[in-house]
């Protein structure tokens, strides 16, 4: 940028108050870090960090004090740091320090020290602007390694030693390429071949923080490009060795199967484009998980992998558990979409019925939308004709779908009896018989052999457990 300052830049209120606390309490105060990267690239920022060459936590209350009574204060003694909320943004005050490491450890000695010494300890020269918010040099850009110029040529860049950088703090590799991933950046040669030398020292951080970074990576609007970047560099095998495990093609007797990392990577992409839902995104990265344990050769069909949807998602259990990622419905989720994915191409390739249709509605609920995204995303075929026929019979299943739920409402539907029904009925403790019974009903339901009524399913139940040797001990509720 060509102004001599930046204070037309700094628009935002807070700034005036932060400034006027400062003057007050004698100190400097310094907006830095992404908020000051983001201005000179004019992308939206609402997370400030001041930096002053004092008490973050003194210039905190001071600033609150002069906005409102009622902003609340939260303090953070063991950091030194200070945080509000005001107005939108979140506002981070900490004083200026300098920190040094042990080998072990990515937990810094931390002693107070001045503005250089925080732009010295910070990740990357784009992040390691500064601008005065008072004194005689305010609003004017303090940029001792060249951020601006790296912005210009957009460039991801360590401001010192990047072996000292990333050996001090691991994560840091981590944030270099998602930075360079978000900003579509490069990283600078010397940068990435130090994260290579030290892609070992990740294994110090929490698979917790690792996955913040990785989870921001698959946001971005390109993921595949950060996912390369982690592969190329030896990160990504650490913490997700089966995505590595699906790189290469085997082939045998002149037959070979795809790339499936590279064929993944594409999925990704595609859904990427389509949703910031973070799970479908998880689904789409392991759709195909398992395909590496479940590929088989047969010398007169070729390449099989029968079964990796099923595979897939038990896989996705064990993943997620490891990584220290949701074990709960967002879990339940990707494996309900990993598990199904196959299944919407397949009802057009298999002679599409109302029964199959049933089915798929009945077992994906509410999240059939997504699974038909994914299924979508799956298409990846360099062939352009075998391209235009799976989507023209995407639009058949998904015409078909609309008309079997406007008609048989299926969707997260419940069969209209209960085991408890069956037990009532037939005298029965829970056993497997009861739920053998219930499931010929619900077939019956799902294959439009009876109507989706009570009555006619009291009439299949009673069916079922004649054909079982059992009769009903009460009056049909």
């Amino acid at each position: 940028m060509k102004t001599s300052t930046y204070e037309k830049h700094l628009t935002n209120p807070i700034y005036g108050y932060i400034s006027a606390a400062a003057d007050k309490l004698g100190v400097e105060a310094y907006v830095v870090g992404g908020v000051v990267r983001d201005i000179i690239m004019r992308r939206h920022n609402t997370d400030i960090d001041i930096v002053t060459v004092g008490s973050g936590i003194n210039l905190a209350k001071a600033t609150a004090e002069l906005i409102s009574p009622d902003i609340i204060v939260n303090v953070f003694k063991n950091f030194g740091t200070a945080q509000f909320c005001h107005d939108g943004c979140a506002v981070e005050f900490v004083g200026a320090r300098r920190e040094s490491y042990s080998a072990d450890s990515r937990k810094p000695v931390v002693e107070d020290g001045t503005l250089e010494d925080d732009q010295l300890r910070r990740d990357f020269t784009i992040n390691a602007m500064a601008i005065p918010l008072n004194g005689s040099e305010r609003f004017r850009l303090v940029d001792p390694f060249g951020g601006v110029d790296d912005i210009a040529g957009k460039i991801i860049r360590t401001p010192c030693d990047p072996d000292r950088t990333f050996s001090d703090d691991p994560l840091r590799m981590m944030r270099a390429v998602r930075f360079a991933t978000q900003l579509n950046f490069d990283i600078f040669p010397d940068t990435f071949e130090a994260i290579k030398r030290n892609a070992r020292r990740l294994e110090i951080i929490s698979n917790e923080r690792i996955m913040e970074e990785f989870n921001k990576i698959l946001l971005c609007i390109r993921p595949s490009r950060g996912i390369k970047l982690l592969d190329e560099c030896g990160l990504l095998g650490l913490f997700l060795p089966e995505l590595t495990a699906l790189k290469g093609v085997e082939s045998i007797n002149g037959m070979g199967h795809k790339d499936n990392f590279l064929h993944t990577l594409e999925v990704v992409d595609n859904i990427a484009m389509t949703t910031t839902n973070l799970w479908l995104v998880w689904a789409a990265l392991l759709h195909d998980i398992a395909k590496p344990v479940t590929k088989r050769f047969d010398r007169e069909h070729g390449w099989s992998f029968h079964g990796h949807e099923v595979v897939g998602a038990r896989m996705a259990g064990s993943i997620f558990k490891r990584l220290h990622m949701p074990n709960n419905e967002k879990l339940k989720y990707v494996q309900k979409l990993i598990s199904l994915h196959l299944r919407p191409i397949a009802l057009v390739e298999d002679n599409i019925t109302d029964s199959a249709v049933r089915r798929l509605l009945f077992e994906a609920g509410d999240d059939i939308d997504d699974l038909m995204m994914l299924c979508q995303a799956d298409i990846t075929s360099k062939n352009s004709l075998k391209i235009k026929r799976y989507h023209n019979n995407f639009e058949i299943v998904r015409k078909k779908l609309v008309e079997i739920e406007e008609k048989d409402r299926l969707r997260n539907w419940r069969p209209p009896l209960s085991g408890e029904d069956i037990m009532t009925a037939f005298g029965l403790a829970p056993c497997r018989t009861v739920g053998d019974i219930k499931d010929d009903v619900c077939n019956a339901i799902l294959d439009g052999e009876i109507e989706n009524t009570r009555e006619a399913a009291l009439q299949k139940m009673l069916e079922a457990g004649r054909m079982r040797g059992i009769e009903p001990k009460t009056p049909l509720p």
